[in-house]
């Protein structure tokens, strides 16, 4: 601000500035004359002080007017250098002195030193009231700030009209661009952009801007003089932050007044968001409820194409394909899943069929119908849809108790009939999927005996079953090593292949083949019988759903 076109108040909206400190009536009574940091009369003047003791400058933080009749001067030209050196190290705004008893004309250490080091020297030919001076800058300086407020509040009843007139965020993001005069970003708590609002230099597009001095830079701290303001309102693990609000010093650099008005803006951004998130959260678990009430047979094959419709879901003539994701207590027990709805919509957008998504956050499950061209299509689209729901889940950064992955599992393509029946046999088999080896999606015609152990969960003879097959293998794996069930796990997985048991537990053929014979020996089998094996697979299916 040391420019002689600077206006009377500080643009960067702290104070006054020197030349306008001595337009007031104060100092202009007193004859000023500028001896010395003619062009650096634009400078800030925060505050005013008088003294006059030797060593005034460690009184004093910067960006002050000092008032001074010249008895801290010293007598000797170096005292008088030193003086003005700590002074302009201090950073203050002007020096002005009275002359009278001490100096009748400032002496020439005095005058050269602080023209070299850029200090404003102003001496005054007439005694003034320093009281009055120093009333008269404040009162200027606490109107330029009210000036200041005034100007952010009007930022800020702008940005609520806007919103009252059913305006969003784009719109809160224009006006503050506007105003800023610069390029403003609504971030992510992390450092991903929401939005972005304002042109940069020549016009440039807000994006570009961003992607030069943020995108590829997270790591690195913003450019000098750019203003971040955060959007409060987050959730768990947030830090109470919801976004992160960006002006960059792309074509001036923001001034204070500039960080009041995104400081009010933050607020109505975090209701805004707020009311979004409610909003979306409300449509989802409408959809989610939707797929619920036609999987459970409360909304029939004929009432439910016009529902859907309603929803924005137009699957054509093709078959429809029900998938249901299990996420179990990271979607039920947090709340605010709005993000990974989100998230997963933006995902699945990528394979170009028609899609309803929806929640259940009751029995932590997101539920999808889409829409196909043929019922070939199935495999190809379940791969496609089950990596969308997996990356999705990935993006929202969803906790995943004990690091297990979702549950994707898919019915059978066909039309509103089968589409409710597929839905409801696939989020009960995704339930009965949980603790499966980890697949990218499971055809729920392939869980079948999985699904009717995990109905019979809680039946005594369920145990008892479980406990008559395996028991004597899983006191011994409690008591001694190596343990065996794993063994019989992997044999049975391989259909009692043993070369392809050995191999993948990376035992020899001997060792193998003795630890088939302890099992056997322990339970009082042969694992070469077929039906010996059927009721071991079945009862190692079965342990997952017995308490």
């Amino acid at each position: 601000m040391d420019s002689a076109t600077d206006s009377d108040h500080d643009s960067q909206g702290a104070g006054i500035t020197v030349r306008r400190a001595l337009e007031l009536p104060g100092l202009r009574s007193g004859l000023p004359e500028v001896l010395a940091g003619a062009e650096r009369l634009g400078r800030t003047v925060r505050w005013v002080h008088a003294g006059e003791v030797p060593h005034i400058a460690s009184l004093l933080k910067g960006g002050e007017l000092l008032l001074t009749t010249g008895y801290g001067l010293g007598t000797r030209p170096a005292e008088q250098r030193a003086f003005v050196r700590t002074l302009a190290e201090r950073g203050i705004a002007a020096l002005v002195v009275e002359l009278g008893p001490r100096f009748t004309r400032l002496p020439a250490a005095l005058v050269d030193t602080a023209r070299a080091a850029g200090l404003p020297l102003v001496q005054l030919h007439r005694e003034v009231p320093f009281v009055t001076v120093t009333e008269e800058v404040h009162t200027e300086i606490v109107n330029g700030h009210y000036a200041l407020l005034q100007r952010a509040e009007e930022v800020h009843r702008r940005c609520t009209q806007a919103v009252l007139g059913g305006g969003g965020v784009p719109q809160v993001l224009g006006i503050l661009a506007d105003f800023a005069g610069n390029p403003v970003f609504l971030e992510t708590a992390d450092g991903q952009l929401l939005y972005a609002a304002g042109a940069g230099p020549e016009g440039a597009d807000p994006l570009q801007v961003w992607e030069g001095l943020r995108g590829r830079h997270k790591e690195e701290p913003p450019p000098a003089g750019s203003v971040l303001v955060d959007v409060p309102g987050g959730g768990p693990g947030s830090g109470g932050v919801r976004a992160r609000l960006v002006l960059l010093p792309v074509r001036s650099a923001p001034a204070p007044v500039h960080r009041m008005a995104a400081e009010r803006a933050a607020g109505i951004l975090a209701v805004v968001l707020m009311q979004a998130r409610q909003e979306e959260e409300l449509a989802a678990r409408g959809r989610g409820d939707f797929l619920t009430d036609l999987a459970e047979g409360r909304i029939t094959a004929e009432d439910a194409p016009a529902q859907a419709r309603v929803l924005g879901f137009r699957p054509g003539e093709g078959p429809l394909l029900p998938v249901v994701m299990r996420l179990g207590d990271a979607l039920s027990s947090g709340g605010g899943w709005a993000v990974p709805a989100r998230a997963i919509s933006e995902e699945l957008a990528s394979l170009g069929v028609p899609v309803l998504l929806g929640v259940r956050p009751v029995e932590g499950r997101v539920l999808v119908l889409l829409g196909l061209r043929a019922e070939p299509e199935r495999e190809t689209v379940a791969d496609r849809v089950a990596a969308a729901l997996r990356a999705g889940v990935g993006r929202a950064g969803m906790p995943r108790p004990g690091g297990q992955p979702p549950v994707v599992v898919v019915g059978l393509a066909g039309g509103w009939t089968a589409a409710a029946s597929g839905l409801r046999h696939a989020a009960e088999t995704a339930t009965a999927a949980q603790g499966l080896p980890d697949r990218p999606w499971y055809d729920a015609r392939s869980l079948d005996i999985d699904l009717l152990l995990w109905r019979l969960r809680d039946q005594p003879d369920l145990a008892a079953f479980v406990d008559r097959a395996l028991g004597p293998l899983l006191e011994h794996d409690r008591r001694s090593r190596p343990a065996l069930l794993p063994t019989l796990t992997t044999y049975l997985a391989h259909a009692g292949r043993k070369a392809e048991t050995a191999r993948e537990l990376h035992l020899n053929r001997q060792t193998l083949y003795n630890r088939l014979a302890r099992i056997g020996e322990l339970l009082g089998t042969d694992l070469d019988d077929p039906q010996t094996v059927l009721a071991l697979s079945l009862a190692l299916r079965a342990r997952r759903h017995v308490p």
